[in-house]
């Protein structure tokens, strides 16, 4: 009985906790659009700003890193944004096109680690009421049943080890 009731509470809390993965994961995407959106500014303006000097954007991160130390650190700082900027709006158009299961997949290579946590300190649970959300409940429910299901397995094998002595 108790194993049965232990069982049921692995699976329900295995339900509400996977069932919030589409909620997360949309607030995730937009956090995610917000960043590309502040990214894609910055380097707009610089690129911009080469344009208005006559230069491609690699001439003008080329010029600033020769204007001294300080020059130096600006453009590698750019250059970094610039990276940052390209792979986030890569991740953020495959997770866009992507359904919830598919997202759940490929948010395992294209989570950026900041912008997760940052999701994850403001996210707030919902009451999934779709599809998505049913279907990543029932998957959760079952693992967890599962779950505890085989931790109580292994705790009774010492148990029937010594039942099977004794008879």
């Amino acid at each position: 009985m108790i194993a049965r009731v232990l069982t049921l509470a692995g699976g329900l809390t295995g339900a509400a906790g996977l069932s919030q993965f589409p909620e997360f994961s949309q607030q995730y995407v937009q956090r995610l659009g917000g960043a590309v959106d502040e990214l894609g500014r910055i380097v707009a303006g610089f690129d911009a700003d080469a344009a208005e000097a006559g230069l491609s954007r690699q001439a003008a991160l080329a010029d600033l890193g020769a204007g001294g130390i300080m020059g130096a650190a600006q453009a590698e700082s750019v250059a970094g944004i610039i990276v940052r900027y390209e792979r986030l709006s890569r991740d953020l158009a495959v997770l866009k096109g992507a359904g919830p299961f598919t997202r759940a997949y490929r948010m395992r290579s294209a989570a950026d680690s900041e912008i997760a946590r940052a999701a994850w300190a403001e996210f707030q649970p919902a009451m999934p009421l779709n599809a998505a959300g049913g279907i990543f409940a029932g998957a959760g429910f079952l693992g967890g049943l599962a779950l505890i299901s085989a931790v109580l397995a292994l705790l009774r094998v010492p148990f029937r080890r010594r039942r099977a002595r004794a008879a």
